[in-house]
C-alpha cells in the first residue's frame, strides 16, 4: 500500500512540507509506504486544451515537463494521493494548479485513472485564504470520484516561517487525525471484497448549441 503526496508548496521544506509529514506520519503506523513530489518549484507549463491526451489516450500530456507524466503514473499506482498546497491569493499556487489542471485533465481521457483511489487535501496559510483553496484542491478530487477522508475540522494549518505550523496545536490534531482516517480508508478499500459499482462513461451537455 502507497500515497504520494504531491507538495505544491515552493518551499521543499516550509510548512506545507510539515503538514504533509504529519498525515504521512500516521501512515506509517498503519504500514503504508509513501512518496512526497515535490512540484512548487519547478517550470511547469499550464495546459493548453489542445485535447491530444483524448486523441492518444496513452496517458500522457504532450508537454515535455517529466515530473507531470512521471507523477501521472505514480499517482496511478498509488493507493492513495494526497495533494497539498501553500495558499497565494487565497488558492493554491501556480505550479500546483497547473500540474494538476494537466495531470487530471489526462486521467480523465484515459478513463479516470484516479477513481476510487483515496484522496485528501490539506494547505498551509500564514493568515487567511486556507478554505478557498482547499476548496480548489477537493474540486480535482471530486471529479474523478475519489473518495475523500476527512478531519475534525478544515485541513488547514497555519505558519509563516518554516517550522511554525508545528506550533499550531490544532492543526496538528487536524492532520494527524486526517492521516488515521486516510489510512483507515486505505485499508478499507485494499481489503475490501465488495463488488465497485460498473464506471459509466460521462455525460456532456452544452447549453449553447
Amino acid at each position: 500500500m502507497k500515497v504520494i503526496a504531491i507538495n505544491g508548496s515552493p518551499n521543499e521544506k516550509g510548512n506545507t512540507y510539515h503538514a504533509i509529514q504529519l498525515v504521512l506520519d500516521e501512515l506509517e503506523k498503519e504500514n503504508i509506504d509513501s512518496e512526497i513530489i515535490h512540484v512548487g518549484n519547478k517550470k511547469i507549463s499550464g495546459c493548453l486544451a489542445c485535447g491530444k491526451c483524448f486523441k492518444n489516450r496513452n496517458e500522457k500530456c504532450v508537454l515535455e515537463d517529466n515530473i507531470v507524466n512521471e507523477s501521472i503514473q505514480k499517482m496511478k499506482n498509488a493507493d492513495g494521493i494526497l495533494l497539498a498546497s501553500a495558499v497565494h491569493y487565497a488558492s493554491i499556487t501556480g505550479n500546483m494548479k497547473s500540474f494538476l489542471d494537466r495531470v487530471f485533465y489526462v486521467s480523465g481521457a484515459n478513463k479516470n485513472l484516479f477513481r476510487h483511489k483515496i484522496g485528501a487535501s490539506l494547505v498551509a496559510v500564514r493568515r487567511s485564504g486556507g478554505l478557498p483553496a482547499f476548496n480548489t484542491l477537493n474540486n480535482y478530487i471530486s471529479y474523478s470520484e475519489m473518495i475523500m477522508p476527512t478531519s475534525n475540522y478544515w485541513n488547514v494549518i497555519h505558519g509563516t516561517k518554516p517550522g511554525e505550523s508545528l506550533k499550531d496545536d490544532e492543526g496538528i490534531q487536524i492532520m494527524r487525525i486526517l492521516g488515521k482516517n486516510m489510512a483507515w480508508l486505505v485499508k478499507s478499500i485494499r481489503y475490501n471484497e465488495i463488488k465497485k459499482p460498473d464506471q459509466e462513461r460521462k455525460q456532456a451537455t452544452n447549453f449553447i448549441r
